[in-house]
């Protein structure tokens, strides 16, 4: 039996669920590489204080500075997507809305991020 071009095809298409799984799972794969690096530029304080002078300043670099702003949009995005998988988790019902929580869910990311990157996004500059 000669198969069909679409049963080639994976069961995922790129959807609003499927979107928000990968979207879900990045942000919190570099929420915890941040924290990693959190844990060790904190750790540096135990070779003195010129050592962790010297591993604070890299946050001064604007390029770093950016790489903050987008931990900013990765933990709100984390939450209000967590927020929406509660909500179908809890409320059977939501799972039918789930497309529409989805675009609620950006619009409000996208409202949140606004005035995060207005603020972040000036004192990038103003370092320049």
């Amino acid at each position: 039996m000669a198969r069909k071009k679409g049963d080639y095809t994976t069961l995922y298409r790129g959807r609003e669920g499927q979107w928000s799984w990968v979207l879900h799972r990045a942000t919190g794969v570099g929420i915890i590489l941040f924290l990693f690096a959190h844990v060790v530029d904190t750790a540096v304080i135990g070779w003195g204080e010129e050592a962790y002078e010297k591993v604070l300043s890299v946050y001064h670099n604007p390029y770093v500075q950016l790489l903050e702003l987008a931990l900013v949009g990765m933990v709100i995005f984390h939450a209000l997507n967590g927020i929406r998988i509660m909500i179908v988790d809890f409320w059977p019902k939501a799972a039918g809305f789930h497309v529409t929580l989805f675009y609620v869910t950006m619009g409000v990311f996208v409202a949140s991020m606004i005035p995060v990157t207005w603020i972040i996004g000036r004192a990038i500059i103003r370092g320049l």
